[in-house]
């Protein structure tokens, strides 16, 4: 069953898509990837959404630049949670931010930062996790790595700019 449904505005975007890959693998996270447009293919993109209603996709990732309208039109057909993921592209993305950000009342898109795809997935993680005890779980744990990261690097740092013996007073 696929949970998640990444929609890429152009290939170019694919580094961005790796990102989120990399966090859907490791949470055991079912996901399809495709490329749709807006603007150019929007029969592909309705049947994209159709398909992803009919298999009950959970979350959808939109990943787009410049007008990044993507996300809105996503968001427009489905009532399930859509995450934009702004580009840099021109105006160093923000156009793309702004685009997905300011979205009418009544269709909202979440936003991430630009070119955040990692911090998309984990929010679609996030998402999911509420109804589901082995997702949270998952979750609490990765939280858990980052803290032990962010420890062990403040520990090195100390080790390298402090002398052993007063580090320890610190």
């Amino acid at each position: 069953m696929i949970d998640v449904v990444v929609i890429l505005g152009s290939k170019s975007d694919k580094e961005i898509a790796k990102k989120a890959i990399g966090i859907f693998d490791r949470f055991g996270i079912e996901y399809t990837i495709t490329v749709a447009s807006a603007h150019r293919t929007p029969a592909r993109l309705a049947e994209i959404i159709e398909n992803a209603h009919k298999n009950n996709v959970k979350v959808f990732i939109a990943i787009a630049g410049l007008s990044a309208h993507l996300p809105g039109v996503v968001a427009s057909s489905t009532i399930r949670p859509v995450i934009g993921v702004p580009v840099n592209s021109a105006l160093d993305g923000i156009d793309a931010l702004l685009s997905i950000a300011q979205m009418p009342t009544g269709i909202p898109v979440s936003c991430v930062g630009i070119g955040r795809g990692d911090n998309a997935a984990i929010l679609a993680v996030q998402i999911m996790a509420i109804e589901n005890m082995e997702l949270a779980q998952k979750l609490a744990n990765y939280r858990k790595e980052l803290v032990e990261m962010i420890e062990k690097d403040a520990e090195s740092l100390l080790g390298e700019l402090v002398p052993t013996q007063e580090a320890a007073s610190i």
